[in-house]
């Protein structure tokens, strides 16, 4: 991750702190908000409910893109569209939408430079925020830890070596994440409850919202055995419940419980 990126990662519901924060960081009233809806089953409702919410919160100016097909990512009017924003916001719906539409084209390109250069603060709630990792959850709801409780693919890769899962308490999906990070222990689990989210920065991510983050670390884990069926041996791994305030760094993978900078330089 570039040190300039700032991501937005939200685990769905997100209420209006929230929101107003993704505002904030766009520009607040200078804000140029682009959504992009292309998980929803319905975009044109799910754009509009957006576009009115953040103009609500005050953004200076919000519209639509719609993505539905690979053609659509691929014409220089989105890209103009892109280009001319300070905030890119993903919603929610299904996640592989967004990589069979987006995966590889123009507008995944360029979202990826503007977001390293610091050019766009990029968001992203429930499908908008699964997307981000570069191996994405997308689905699976069996009971147990094992290998058949998750099913994955690639993602856009926003968040590198991060694995994510949203809804997370509210959904009861801490069996899922296990058994991700068991079949794939080089990255990262990050389970972003509702109404909550990471805001990444340099090397290190915050937490805001009302829930938590749950974060499993199989990095120092002693023994790993991922059977066809049956349960995982998952021995060893450390697992972190961090609430707002708490920020993690992810090269040292190591959570601070206590203020986060930010805060303390504003009190």
């Amino acid at each position: 991750m570039e040190g300039n990126s700032r991501l937005l990662i939200m685990g769905g519901a997100a209420g209006p702190a929230l929101l107003g924060r993704f505002v904030e960081l766009a520009g607040a009233g200078d804000a140029r908000i682009v959504v992009i809806a292309t998980a929803s089953e319905d975009p044109a409702a799910t754009e509009r409910s957006y576009v009115e919410r953040f103009e609500s919160l005050g953004a200076g100016t919000v519209r639509g893109l719609r993505l539905a097909h690979r053609a659509d990512a691929n014409t220089p009017e989105a890209g103009a569209v892109l280009r001319g924003a300070t905030g890119v916001f993903f919603t929610g719906g299904d996640q592989e939408r967004i990589i069979t539409a987006l995966g590889g084209t123009a507008v995944d390109t360029l979202l990826h430079a503007l977001v390293g250069e610091g050019r766009v603060v990029l968001a992203g709630t429930s499908a908008g925020a699964a997307m981000m990792s570069a191996t994405m959850i997308t689905g699976g709801d069996r009971p147990g830890v094992t290998a058949d409780s998750v099913r994955t693919g690639p993602g856009l890769e926003f968040l590198p070596c991060v694995l994510i899962d949203q809804h997370f308490a509210e959904r009861g999906r801490l069996n899922r994440l296990l058994s991700a990070v068991a079949r794939y222990p080089h990255e990262l689990g990050v389970g972003i409850d509702e109404d909550t989210a990471i805001l990444t920065g340099g090397d290190s991510f915050e937490v805001l919202g009302s829930g938590a983050v749950t974060v499993v670390d199989a990095g120092a884990a002693t023994d790993i055995r991922v059977p066809p069926s049956g349960p995982i041996v998952l021995a060893g791994a450390r697992i972190h419940v961090l609430p707002a305030g708490c920020t993690f760094h992810l090269t040292g993978r190591r959570p601070v419980t206590g203020p986060s900078p930010e805060r303390e330089r504003a009190a």
